[in-house]
């Protein structure tokens, strides 16, 4: 068994080579210390005990070390046994009635649309992966395996992994209403850590000169606020203070509020633009269509605040859709393809080489900012960061001359 196991960690390329034996090492140590055949899966306390036992006598990283290897061994049994499935495939309906309870769980909560399509995405991956077993039999090692198997075949990104997981919790806890965390020990996604791409002050400035009218606008705000691609598309005209200098991001990433600098050198454009937004507005108005979509529960406790002009899209689409979550006709922002598209072609136009996307202007923001030595606080909060170490990534990208460091190489002579 170890035999395969070890070929299947080459293979799979789970670790370096030369850390194999030390992963064979953990594991026989763990089956030896447990008293149980090879072939059988350990639980987790079963796994918690053994380690236990290690930290008395090894140093934190060589337990941390046998941790991951006994996650390994697990899905590595797992891949290996074939329980018999025989009685135990859903009925044809069962997955698609738990999909729909899922989604009225989600919008119960307010969980946003893109958060609904996510979740489910992940489920019906899921669903795929246990082979449509019924939902009443499953258990807290398919969720497990399944998350494993993203970590060693997919490769996925931690962020991905915990995506995934809490997507299918959230399906195990409010529809299934089975408690499986305390029984959860996947291989754990590797962290890659990837500095950001920024573009130089020139090179945004060459990619704004082939953008134009309400794409070149929203580009700019993107850039000269900081702001995510959905937070710019979701403003509303109240949320921009001309007079204070003040852009108002609402339920931001974490549904969280802040507070935004605006630029100066946009405060013309934006209000040529909210002139011609306002003729928009009046039509909808004369035309009787129905108000713009609001969050939370507002829509119920004002029904008429989504006519009102405060609340009307700063980019709004020029034709009407069918909102998703009610089927009603109304005017929703522009989609965010239509911002995409016009910023790749313009990217291509300058020959830039980089990886440029929307995201990167956000990037280069911060980036400028700490080039022009603003505290990293004050960055954090512009960019609506909960934790300082994901803004202080900004500081491996900056100018290092802001610190007043030379090569070795430019000293000789």
């Amino acid at each position: 068994m170890f035999k395969a196991f070890k070929q299947f960690l080459l293979d799979k390329g789970a670790t370096k080579a030369q850390y194999v034996p030390y992963y064979l090492k953990w594991v026989s140590e763990c089956y030896a210390f447990l008293d149980v055949p090879p072939a059988t899966r350990i639980n987790g306390d079963q796994r918690k005990g053994f380690l236990t036992h290690l930290s008395k006598h090894h140093e934190d990283w060589q337990v941390k070390q046998a941790d991951t290897a006994l996650r390994f061994y697990d899905y590595f049994l797992s891949r290996e046994m074939k329980a018999s499935a025989e009685g135990m495939h859903a009925a044809a309906g069962d997955w698609k009635m738990l999909e729909e309870r899922m989604r009225e769980k989600l919008r119960l909560r307010q969980r946003a649309l893109s958060t609904e399509k996510t979740y489910l995405t992940w489920v019906r991956r899921f669903r795929a992966f246990v082979h449509e077993k019924d939902p009443s039999h499953l258990e807290g090692r398919d969720l497990q395996d399944f998350l494993s198997r993203l970590a060693v075949e997919k490769r996925v990104s931690p962020s991905t992994q915990n995506q995934a997981l809490n997507a299918v919790v959230f399906l195990y806890r409010h529809i299934l209403e089975k408690d499986i965390e305390n029984e959860l020990s996947a291989v754990r996604a590797r962290q890659r850590r990837h500095l950001p791409v920024v573009l130089s002050a020139r090179e945004v400035q060459t990619i704004f000169d082939y953008l134009s009218g309400t794409h070149r606008l929203m580009a700019m705000l993107i850039y000269g606020c900081g702001l995510r691609l959905q937070e710019c598309l979701r403003l509303r005209i109240k949320d921009i203070d001309l007079e204070q200098n003040v852009v108002i991001v609402r339920s931001g990433k974490g549904d969280k509020d802040r507070r935004t600098v605006l630029p100066e050198v946009l405060k013309d454009d934006l209000i040529r633009h909210i002139g011609e937004v306002r003729s928009l507005y009046d039509r909808d108005r004369k035309e009787n269509v129905n108000g713009v979509w609001l969050p939370g529960a507002l829509e119920k406790k004002y029904p008429n605040a989504g006519k009102e002009w405060g609340w009307f899209w700063l980019f709004p689409s020029k034709s009407l859709s069918i909102d998703a979550r009610n089927l009603v006709v109304r005017r929703h922002h522009v989609h965010p393809a239509s911002l995409q598209k016009a910023f790749k072609v313009a990217v291509g136009k300058t020959g830039i080489t980089k990886h440029a996307s929307l995201h990167t202007l956000r990037h280069s923001f911060a980036t400028h900012l700490l080039e022009k030595g603003y505290d990293i606080r004050t960055i954090q909060e512009l960019l609506g960061h909960q934790n300082l170490q994901t803004t202080m990534i900004y500081t491996h990208v900056a100018k290092k001359n802001i610190l007043g460091v030379r090569s070795p190489l430019d000293r000789l002579d």
